[in-house]
C-alpha cells in the first residue's frame, strides 16, 4: 500500500496525529477498502511520508492491534485482522460518524447557523469531497 495515500493527517488540528491515524484506519475498515490480510505501510514507511516522528505511529498501530483491528506478523508487515473480511454493516458505519456529527452540531449551535444552512453545507461538502 503507498504510505502517501494511506491516510492524511491536519497538522492543524487539535486531534492528536496519531489519534487521526487511528480512526481513519478503523474507517477505512468499517468502510471495506482495508479488508482482513491487506497489508499497510510500515513504521518507518509512513512516518517518514506523514513527515512524522515513528513514535507516533507506532503508538496507532499499537492502539489498532488491541482495538482488533490490525495484526502484527513477526518480521512482516502489520495486516488488517481476519475477522474484517468484509466492510461493516451500515447502522455500524453510521455510528462511526455519529461523534463527528455531534461535535459539528454542537459548532453550528455555538454558531447560531439556522439548520437549514447548517444541513445544506454538509450536503455540499459531501458532493465536493465525493467529486475529487
Amino acid at each position: 500500500m503507498d504510505p502517501i495515500h494511506f491516510v492524511q493527517i491536519n497538522t492543524g488540528s487539535p486531534e492528536p496525529i496519531y489519534r487521526q491515524l487511528v480512526e481513519q484506519v478503523k474507517r477505512r475498515v468499517a468502510a471495506g477498502q482495508l479488508k482482513a490480510g491487506d497489508e499497510i505501510p510500515s513504521v518507518r514507511e509512513l512516518a517518514q511520508a506523514l513527515a512524522v516522528h515513528p513514535m507516533t505511529i507506532s503508538k496507532a498501530y499499537s492502539l489498532l492491534e488491541s482495538d482488533g483491528v490490525l495484526e502484527r506478523r513477526r518480521g512482516l508487515s502489520m495486516v488488517v485482522a481476519a475477522q474484517h473480511r468484509r466492510a461493516q454493516p451500515t447502522a455500524d458505519r453510521v455510528e462511526l460518524l455519529r461523534p463527528t456529527l455531534e461535535k459539528a452540531a454542537a459548532e453550528a449551535r455555538q454558531l447560531e447557523l439556522p439548520k437549514a444552512q447548517a444541513v445544506q453545507l454538509f450536503k455540499t461538502i459531501l458532493d465536493e469531497q465525493g467529486a475529487s
